[in-house]
């Protein structure tokens, strides 16, 4: 009888002991870990100026370049009635000095001071100052070698076309055609504009070969064979 009552304590004592447990488990307070852990606006900077002072943003502008060239080179051999499209800004030319001067900020109107800041987009391309990147004009001059035809599409207002034009000989380049966006136009995408105007050079008869842009709102849409996307580490364009 003692043994039996004294196995009967012992499996009531581990059960008890196990609802206690059970109801500390259940009260404990959760504990979460965050997936991930944004950065903060001052690291994220500091990452893309690490970027670019290391070459590595050169050097993938190089790598996607020749890509492009690799394609316009076997492609070109077999004739017709080709072109290549490009992007202007950060593909065809840089804006680094700009955007330097305003922290990776993006100011539209105003002056640009390119000692002091602020650097107004306007102000600046109206100095047509920008440099080429130099793997892109290679590609340009690689085109026309060739006969390829190249056409810059921007969104560019078409106020700006005397600065960017004087701005694109500046750095090097020709062309067959500037394609700006009309003053009077908005789009909420890029894309709204850019890919029908690649659908014009279509319907003139052009084989659009390459297109190429910084942004994926400059080659979404269609009306090009192959699509090649440079890299953008300073801002982004729906």
């Amino acid at each position: 009888m003692n043994g039996r009552v004294m196995w009967i304590g012992r499996a009531g004592l581990m059960l008890a002991l196990l609802w206690l447990g059970a109801g500390c488990a259940a009260t404990a307070p959760a504990v979460t870990t965050p997936v991930a852990t944004t950065p903060s606006l001052a690291e994220t900077k500091r990452q893309v100026r690490e970027y670019v002072a290391s070459g590595r943003y050169e050097a993938d502008i190089a790598h996607v370049a020749g890509q492009a060239r690799a394609y316009l080179e076997r492609r070109a051999s077999g004739g017709g009635k080709l072109a290549i499209v490009l992007d202007i800004d950060e593909t065809s030319l840089s804006n680094r000095p700009s955007l330097e001067i305003n922290d990776y900020g993006f100011i539209v109107a105003g002056p640009c001071d390119l000692e002091r800041g602020p650097c107004g987009f306007v102000a600046w391309a109206q100095m047509a100052r920008a440099a080429p990147l130099g793997p892109v004009l290679t590609l340009v001059r690689a085109a026309r070698e060739r006969g390829v035809a190249v056409f810059f599409l921007t969104g560019r207002p078409e106020r700006l076309r005397a600065a960017t034009e004087r701005n694109l000989r500046a750095a090097g380049y020709e062309w067959t055609g500037v394609l700006l966006k009309p003053d009077d136009l908005v789009t909420k995408f890029a894309a709204e504009f850019k890919a029908p105007e690649r659908r014009k050079l279509v319907d003139q008869g052009y084989t659009v070969i390459i297109n190429i842009g910084d942004q994926m709102s400059d080659l979404d849409g269609g009306y090009a064979e192959r699509t090649y996307q440079l890299p953008n580490p300073f801002y982004f364009v729906p």
